[in-house]
């Protein structure tokens, strides 16, 4: 069988490290994008001791620093002729509104502007290899809503709705891919990983802090967290998926909210124009 090159954010922690590891195992060349590249490179050294898989790569690529996006972008161009999945697992949380140095809520674009420029970006690598596109999003976008008059937060911010939002727009995001790219050989699924025991949101104060330490004895392992991640990876026949949410391996629904066409659309065309203004937005060959 042919080596699956694989790409994924946020490798060093939780659900990312144990869907890197699994997929190291079953002989994917690995491309970790990471912020700490220090962290990475021990994670690198992990993979190779546990698996033997000697095919992992370490990318330095920061989701909040549209630039970094578009370095590490050009870095994976110049090194390869094609990527088969690429793993949108990096997301974050914040307690206190903050912004970027471009003024962009962080969460607004950890969670979704920063992975909108990375496909992008990446698609004609994505093209050629005939790629499934997983984005992670969360049961969390039940909260959400698409709050367009203000994804800044700048009028009222709310960690937990501004992570509910985010995830949101993931799946938004993963049913217009599929939509504009299937014809294109593009495959792309979102995911809920389960309520994963990790150090996600330890930040957290008041309510959400609440919510974490009431869901703490149900929660799941990193490990579990990520067989959903790693079936959309590696499972055959899943073509008629296609734009689908997981749950525990299968199909699942999503919030009323989620299937609204027009908002997805509008999420496409605000995400595109936000993009532009910072001259990062890249020419996409259709």
């Amino acid at each position: 069988m042919a080596l699956k090159t694989t790409v994924i954010t946020g490798a060093t922690s939780g659900i990312g490290r144990e869907t890197a590891l699994a997929l190291a195992g079953q002989g994917h060349a690995l491309y970790l994008l990471v912020r700490n590249t220090p962290k990475g490179e021990r994670l690198k050294q992990e993979i190779a001791d546990k698996t033997g898989n000697k095919e992992v790569f370490v990318v330095r690529c920061d989701l909040a620093d549209l630039q970094s996006v578009r370095e590490a972008a050009e870095e994976l161009t110049q090194k390869l002729f094609a990527i088969n999945i690429l793993i949108n697992n990096a997301g974050s949380v914040f307690e206190d509104r903050q912004l970027n140095k471009n003024g962009f809520e962080m969460t607004f674009i950890t969670n979704h502007l920063g992975h909108f420029l990375l496909t992008h970006s990446l698609m004609p690598l994505l093209q050629k290899g005939q790629a499934r596109i997983i984005n992670v999003s969360s049961e969390a976008h039940k909260w959400g809503k698409p709050q367009f008059d203000d994804l800044q937060w700048e009028q009222s911010y709310s960690a937990i709705k501004a992570y509910g939002m985010s995830k949101l727009f993931n799946i938004y995001f993963t049913q217009s891919l599929a939509e504009k790219y299937a014809n294109k050989g593009i495959l792309a699924f979102s995911l809920h990983p389960g309520t994963v025991k990790t150090s996600f949101g330890a930040a957290l104060k008041g309510l959400g802090k609440i919510m974490i330490l009431l869901a703490r004895p149900f929660m799941i392992s990193a490990m579990q967290g990520a067989e959903t991640s790693v079936f959309l990876a590696t499972a055959p026949r899943l073509d008629k998926y296609n734009g689908g949410y997981f749950k525990k391996k299968k199909i699942a629904k999503t919030s009323a909210i989620a299937t609204d066409t027009e908002s997805r659309n509008r999420l496409w065309a605000i995400s595109e124009k936000l993009l532009s203004r910072y001259m990062v937005w890249p020419a996409i060959v259709d």
